[in-house]
């Protein structure tokens, strides 16, 4: 397959955005604005306190239409990676 869109855990992001120490719901506003100015289908790595903020994140973000890809549990953090889709959520 020749398509360039592949959903690997491995697939270098796009941008990233660290949002560590952020409070709720700053993070996700911040999150979503980012994921807006960017070029629809490209990966958006975020960088997620434990608890609250990855509870209630990914979650918010899948209820606008964001495809989340992956979820990983770093030292102290978490990755999120959520792609801006293709057409207009």
């Amino acid at each position: 397959m020749s398509d360039s869109v592949t959903s690997t855990p491995n697939q270098t992001p796009d941008a990233q955005l660290d949002l560590r120490g952020t409070p709720c719901p700053i993070n996700f506003v911040r999150t979503k604005l980012r994921l807006e100015q960017m070029t629809p289908g490209t990966l958006l790595e975020v960088w997620l306190d434990p608890g609250e903020p990855i509870e209630q994140v990914p979650d918010s973000l899948a209820m606008e239409g964001y495809p989340i890809e992956a979820v990983e549990d770093r030292t102290n953090y978490f990755a999120l990676r959520v792609r801006r889709p293709l057409a207009s959520a």
